[in-house]
């Protein structure tokens, strides 16, 4: 895969803000989730302008599904489709790995335009890995391939509910394996994490001072080493450096106790150790109106909180909360991102 040519922050754009769709996979809920979300776009955002990368046919096909009248939404909204070809015909919630690198391509226009400054933010569907896998391209997740063709050394995956107060939660490991989240941990790693996470949220968010709670790795926050020494050892220390950088990170803090409102409710983030420790907390609190943010990439990316959902997929039973919830914030992170 070719990587965009730098991690440096894509130009500003002036007019409109200007938002690009991955419809994500074919077979899945992304495409008729992504006609659902638009078909009400003026109503949600003001001022904003979307592309919608996909086959257009498909698109047409699947509006029907959720009762959207695709070409009324394209004459009457800000709306325009960029015209992608599938390259094998999809049925709804059925898999074809030759339609794995059409994936990757409306993935790669986007991030492309993004970077250029063509668009201010752009917005993911769901995808499914394996079917990229089984496509012969070795892939991880949206967020490890972001950083990648940006050549971002390091971005965080946080994600979020919605209003006021919302839940945050960032991680300090992604997609790996439970067992090698230890030898995943630093201390540089964790404070590059913490700092990420406290640029990121006064520049996309308008949060002034952020406050960011972290998590340890080990039951009881390793109980004084007796449980593991990752909190002594790595954690803490990553604290203390962040602290002198001026970044209000405190911990760590037992995971199985630290999701609770009165300890939230002065929070802006939490950052876990792990995969399954903050998203499942995340996810029960907020699912399907919550979002997915990958920090510290020089372009905005927003996407939904929920996968392909193949069972679901060209039924008109999918809710699309989440991918609304997921414009919402990349409209706003936009915004926030032109006078920051």
């Amino acid at each position: 895969m070719n990587a965009s040519a730098s991690s440096s922050p894509a130009p500003r754009r002036a007019g409109p803000i200007r938002i690009a769709i991955t419809t994500g996979e074919p077979a899945g809920v992304g495409p008729e989730l992504t006609a659902a979300a638009l078909a009400g776009a003026s109503a949600h955002w003001r001022d904003a302008q979307f592309v919608v990368l996909g086959d257009s046919a498909l698109l047409e096909s699947r509006a029907k599904a959720v009762n959207v009248d695709w070409a009324a939404v394209l004459a009457s909204q800000p709306v325009q489709v960029e015209h992608v070809a599938l390259a094998a015909p999809v049925k709804p919630g059925k898999l074809d790995a030759a339609n794995g690198r059409y994936v990757l391509a409306l993935l790669d226009r986007a991030i492309d335009g993004a970077v250029a400054g063509e668009f201010d933010a752009i917005v993911t569907a769901p995808l499914q890995k394996s079917t990229i896998n089984d496509a012969g391209v070795p892939f991880t997740g949206h967020t490890e391939y972001l950083a990648e063709r940006t050549n971002t050394p390091r971005v965080v995956m946080m994600l979020a509910g919605t209003g006021a107060r919302p839940l945050r939660v960032a991680l300090a490991t992604t997609h790996l394996p439970l067992k090698d989240v230890p030898a995943a941990l630093s201390v540089d790693g964790l404070v590059q994490t913490l700092r990420i996470i406290d640029h990121d949220l006064r520049r996309h968010f308008g949060v002034p001072l952020p406050r960011i709670l972290v998590t340890g790795l080990n039951p009881h926050a390793g109980e004084n080493g007796y449980l593991g020494r990752e909190e002594i050892d790595v954690i803490s220390p990553a604290l203390a450096a962040a602290a002198a950088q001026g970044i209000d990170a405190r911990g760590p803090y037992p995971a199985d106790t630290l999701f609770q409102p009165r300890y939230l409710k002065d929070a802006d983030c939490v950052l876990a150790m792990f995969h399954d420790q903050g998203l499942p907390v995340l996810k029960y609190a907020t699912f399907g109106e919550g979002i997915n943010v990958t920090l510290g990439l020089p372009i905005v990316r927003t996407s939904v909180d929920h996968g392909t959902a193949l069972d679901l997929a060209g039924t008109g039973r999918a809710d699309a909360g989440s991918l609304i919830a997921a414009i919402d914030t990349a409209v706003s992170m936009a915004r926030h991102r032109r006078i920051n």
